[in-house]
């Protein structure tokens, strides 16, 4: 008979995107600590409130931010893309915990998957959309 050990505790995982940045985030029973790429989140997120806010959003939502630990592997983009990257994969493992959790989640806007991506750039424009200066002569 073999005892339980740490590696059998329940793992409930998610990915999130937004803009060019990919979180996968793992959720395990703990005491509510943030680990992004291996350090601190409160360091990763260079202490902004806003970044540690919304990453931290959909488990105060549901009132279990102090029970569950978020180890998280991001790249791509920056800290904002990252941080709602975080917040989406966060909501996806919550809701594949329980699907009951779904309706408050949802309710909050914390599954909706923002699809805003930067316009590609055009041929014979400067930007997607900025043209060269217009000369009548």
């Amino acid at each position: 008979m073999t005892l339980p050990s740490e590696n059998t505790r329940a793992v409930y995982s998610g990915t999130g995107r937004r803009k060019a940045s990919v979180a996968r985030v793992r959720l395990i029973p703990g005491s509510g600590k943030l680990v992004i790429n291996g350090l601190p989140g409160e360091s990763y997120l260079q202490f902004s409130p806003n970044y540690i806010r919304i990453s931290y959003g959909p488990l105060r939502t549901l009132g279990l931010s102090q029970e569950y630990d978020v180890l998280v592997n991001t790249q791509g983009g920056g800290l904002t893309g990252q941080a709602d990257a975080i917040r989406l994969g966060v909501a996806r493992a919550l809701c594949s915990m329980n699907p009951d959790h779904r309706i408050a989640l949802k309710a909050e806007g914390h599954l909706t998957r923002d699809s805003r991506v930067k316009e590609r750039k055009k041929y014979g424009l400067r930007k997607a959309r900025k043209a060269p200066q217009f000369s009548k002569r």
